[in-house]
């Protein structure tokens, strides 16, 4: 999650241990590019006389033109006598998505203009780990299709070798093959790995249940898919210009509905779908539906964001357990218990605002309290993953992450404090979800992380078969700070609030030490700061403040108001850190492209080559903005946040929002998108939207009799440390 903290960067990668319950992908190299002009995940080299066509070294997409919208990949090349050339298409190694089908062919589709194209297609070959290459195979001996038409390409595996694990393929290459005297070219789309055993025929047709029109597009959903024969639901548009239906794209089918982007057109859109199976055959259509995009006021684009990012711990929720899953696309059946806590947030916010009712929210929250008490715990204490299926342990960032996560509960802990305050009325159900949260709640042993030779430090990890292996103790500035109030206000396994200042705040060498090596600077390595950064003087935080997640995470239902500790009020320094974070996006010293007033957002999310937690300061800069970082910016930015909004739907919406709200980042330097939702990222804008318009989340969370008493607890102790 946080960066600085090695260990998570190196378990990100390793992704073992996949549960037996957990459903298999199709291993796809490229089915559609998020951003319409270059495909990141692709390197053209040219040399002598040979040339292909890119774009910053990476592949031309071209749009509208596709096997399925809404693009394809462009390769247009001249194999001349003295040179060479060579195109790489790579795997987009996604987080999660480790488990694949039984394959045992290469597939792709091709179009090519003329006859002659096809008798100058390149070699081909597949692409391991450490540039191994795999024999090198002639395209054309493959093509059985004819110009002008989009035909499938399949090679057996055992062509390229005879023993090939589909896990372990990085991506193909076309290299140089007959040389031409004119230039060639053709589109590839549907780059997968599949099983030559025909697909069987999909009986059943879907069914269109709502079309609903917003400023610049127009959200459809449908009956959850069930079959498992179904690879894509397959969207068909037409309007009042065009009297044909037009394939304009595909949904997988584990989401429940299309964001369909028709810009400032306010014709009326007609929509029917239908089920494509492995091999493309598509059922029959579906009933159709029409909407119509509407002007929108400010508030109307604040309920349209939050009741998107709802979807995904609503209708992407793990369907056992009703928690969150840790991103989409991702592992089926692996639950995120902070991203969960967070989910819970957003699903009261969600009552709130009227897009789920309070009965549906009450019966979810009896599934998720019922399945939480029966879950792995260790003194009280959730894992970082768990199994939807199973309630077991997923040690998921490696084997040492096989027990007590104590920051990850605390996120959980206080979407259930928040929860259990809004379920309040008299009746059985809502009587059930608040003692069943308080039975999680009084479990948790927040002592038990108190080391003999750390005593002063919360510790975040402890495992059942290796106990403090990991031995990480919390000190801020970071994410962690409802970890020690929370730990300050239980009522049954509390600790001392001295703690807060021990070890959060702490000003021993230690804590200093801890600062200074992942903040690569002495600013803040007292815990206070004291400096100025675009002529904002920023009281606490580490280096500029860090990125915007430290503002977010300990503060969904922890009023930051209300808490004012030695150093500063945090609503106030929050505050600080979110302009200085907008500041920089202005001053954009990387020159990086579309940074501005309203193109900002530096925190912790996907990235082009891995995850990472973005600053606003050049040495941590990877060129990639971040929805969650300005939206959940709201109460303490409102008009910037607002422009960035604004900015982030109207201008790039078509290639960034999708029916789950914001996708995770986007870097145009890059030109990549990440085709993730994450589950610690939606939540934070439905819930810090909802605290900027409402204050609902804060309030309900403050409300609790426990968090009363912790909070007095800690003002008491901070006037022990103002008096010496």
């Amino acid at each position: 999650m946080n960066k600085w903290f090695s260990y998570t960067v190196v378990f990100l990668m390793l992704s073992q241990n996949v549960s037996a319950q957990e459903k298999p992908y199709v291993k796809i190299l490229f089915d559609n590019s998020p951003m319409p002009e270059a495909y990141y995940f692709s390197k053209v080299e040219h040399s002598g006389e040979s040339k292909v066509k890119h774009i910053d070294g990476k592949l031309p997409v071209k749009e509208n033109e596709a096997f399925t919208p809404q693009n394809a990949l462009s390769v247009e090349y001249n194999s001349a006598k003295n040179g060479n050339w060579s195109v790489q298409i790579l795997y987009d190694n996604v987080r999660g998505i480790d488990h694949f089908e039984f394959s045992n062919q290469l597939s792709f589709w091709l179009f090519v203009q003329d006859k002659e194209t096809i008798t100058s297609l390149p070699n081909i070959s597949l692409m391991f780990d450490e540039g191994r290459l795999s024999n090198l195979i002639s395209l054309k001996e493959f093509v059985q299709g004819n110009s002008e038409e989009w035909f499938q390409v399949k090679i057996p595996l055992g062509k390229f070798d005879s023993k090939i694990n589909v896990k372990d393929i990085f991506g193909i290459k076309f290299t140089q093959g007959e040389t031409t005297s004119k230039t060639n070219s053709f589109l590839i789309d549907q780059i997968e790995f599949t099983s030559e055993i025909p697909s069987q025929i999909i009986k059943n047709a879907p069914t269109l249940i709502s079309a609903k029109g917003y400023e610049k597009h127009i959200d459809l959903s449908w009956e959850k898919v069930t079959d498992t024969l179904v690879k894509y639901v397959q969207i068909l548009r037409k309007d009042t210009q065009n009297s044909q239906f037009k394939y304009i794209g595909i949904q997988s089918p584990w989401i429940s509905g299309y964001t369909d982007f028709v810009g400032d057109s306010k014709n009326t859109f007609t929509y029917k779908i239908s089920y494509l199976n492995k091999d493309y055959a598509k059922t029959s259509y579906s009933n159709t539906l029409s909407a119509q995009t509407k002007t929108m006021t400010d508030e109307e684009l604040l309920d349209m964001i939050q009741e998107a990012h709802l979807r995904y711990y609503w209708e992407g929720a793990e369907p056992n357990s009703g928690l969150s899953l840790e991103n989409i696309p991702g592992r089926t059946t692996m639950i995120a218990t902070g991203a969960s806590g967070f989910g819970m947030m957003a699903i009261v916010a969600g009552v709130h605002r009227n897009f789920i009712s309070r009965e549906e929210a009450t019966d979810r929250l009896l599934k998720i309290t019922r399945y939480l008490l029966k879950a792995d715990r260790f003194h009280g204490t959730f894992p970082h993953f768990l199994d939807g299926e199973t309630g077991k342990t997923v040690p998921f960032f490696g084997k040492r992450d096989n027990g007590a996560d104590l920051v990850e509960t605390s996120f959980l802990m206080q979407g259930l404090l928040t929860a259990k305050a809004f379920f309040d009325q008299k009746n059985s159900k809502e009587e059930e979800i608040r003692n069943n949260i308080t039975q999680l709640w009084e479990a948790v042993e927040w002592d038990w992380f108190r080391q003999e030779n750390s005593i002063d430090f919360l510790t975040w990890h402890w495992s059942p078969d290796q106990a403090w292996t990991i031995d990480h103790q919390l000190i801020g500035w970071n994410e962690t700070m409802i970890t020690y109030f929370l730990a300050i206000a239980s009522p049954t396994h509390n600790v001392p609030a001295s703690m807060y200042y021990s070890g959060w705040a702490s000003r021993a060498k230690k804590a200093q030490d801890y600062r200074v090596n992942w903040g690569k600077t002495k600013d803040g390595s007292m815990y206070s700061n004291g400096n100025s950064y675009f002529n904002i003087k920023l009281p606490v935080g580490v280096s500029n403040g860090g990125p915007l997640f430290f503002t977010h995470y300990s503060y969904f239902g922890l009023d930051p108001h209300q808490l004012t500790d030695a150093y500063v009020n945090y609503f106030d320094n929050n505050q600080r850190i979110s302009q200085i974070n907008h500041q920089y996006a202005i001053s954009n010293p990387e020159n990086h492209k579309g940074y501005g007033d309203d193109f900002w957002g530096l925190s912790a999310s996907d990235g082009p080559s891995r995850y990472s937690a973005d600053e606003p300061n050049p040495e941590n800069d990877h060129g990639k903005i971040t929805p969650t970082a300005a939206l959940s910016s709201f109460p303490y930015t409102p008009e910037a946040s607002m422009k960035a909004l604004k900015n982030f739907y109207r201008n790039y919406g078509d290639k960034w929002y999708g029916y789950y709200g914001f996708y995770d980042a986007m870097s145009l330097d890059s030109h990549w998108r990440s085709p993730l939702f994450m589950g610690l990222n939606q939540a934070p804008i439905v819930v810090m939207i909802e605290n900027y318009r409402s204050q609902l989340i804060w309030k309900l969370f403050m409300s609790n009799e426990d968090v009363q008493k912790g909070l007095e607890k800690l003002n008491a102790q901070t006037k022990k440390v103002k008096q010496k």
